[in-house]
């Protein structure tokens, strides 16, 4: 396999990517709701509604699981969260359910990440590897995109696995790295990305599946509709 090309470097294949993600160049001006439900081995469903107006920087997660329903909102720097649609949260009752601020905003940049993708790649801080990968990956051929961050972003190395004939990105994968920054191949997860949900004229993945790299676990699947 070899997908070796003149014009085939790193930033044209996410260049390349982006465009077919979000042809109209939308993500920056992102104003929708998604409503994803997770399924994971053991557990009862979580249904979700997550609120994304990055104009507006506006965010707002609704967890839905068995009789239990949180809310985490910022709306631009302020920070409120309820439990079964009350403000009023006993402290020991908010620690119980992680109903805090650091906890909103862990959520809001997880799901801005990961359904920002691969846009959210062009941020700052995000450092793509110069070096493009020809990869096999459970018997489909990918170009390979690396990418670190700044340490203030994250020291995750992450790997985007985009199809070379349509530019999807179809697969994600993360590693930890040690103290001295080396990646420890034994950590971390792959994730698989089936099927395609179209919002506001971006493409996003419908079906998201986890699993670690150690041992091919299976975590769950966040599913879009």
């Amino acid at each position: 396999m070899n997908f070796s090309c003149e014009n085939l470097t790193s930033s044209n294949i996410l260049k390349k990517a982006i465009k077919y993600h979000d042809p109209g160049n939308k993500w920056n001006s992102f104003n929708g709701i998604l409503n994803v439900t997770m399924n994971s081995p053991n557990q009862s469903n979580r249904d979700s509604e997550i609120t994304i107006n990055l104009p507006e920087n506006y965010f707002q997660l609704i967890a839905i699981r068995d009789s239990i329903t949180t809310r985490y909102t910022i709306a631009k720097e302020k920070c409120t969260f309820a439990l079964n649609d009350s403000t009023q949260v006993f402290p020991e009752t908010a620690k119980q359910y992680n109903l805090n601020c650091e906890r909103a905003n862990l959520y809001k940049n997880y799901y801005t990440y990961l359904y920002g993708l691969p846009m959210k790649l062009k941020d700052i801080g995000t450092h793509l590897d110069k070096n493009v990968e020809n990869k096999n990956f459970k018997g489909k051929d990918y170009l390979v995109l690396k990418v670190t961050y700044d340490e203030a972003v994250g020291s995750d190395i992450w790997y985007f696995y985009i199809n070379p004939e349509t530019y999807a990105m179809e697969v994600y994968q993360f590693f930890k790295t040690d103290d001295n920054g080396e990646q420890k191949n034994d950590s971390g997860e792959y994730i698989l990305l089936t099927e395609e949900h179209l919002i506001n004229n971006i493409k996003m993945p419908k079906n998201r599946a986890w699993y670690y790299n150690k041992d091919d676990g299976y975590l769950g699947t966040d599913i879009l509709y």
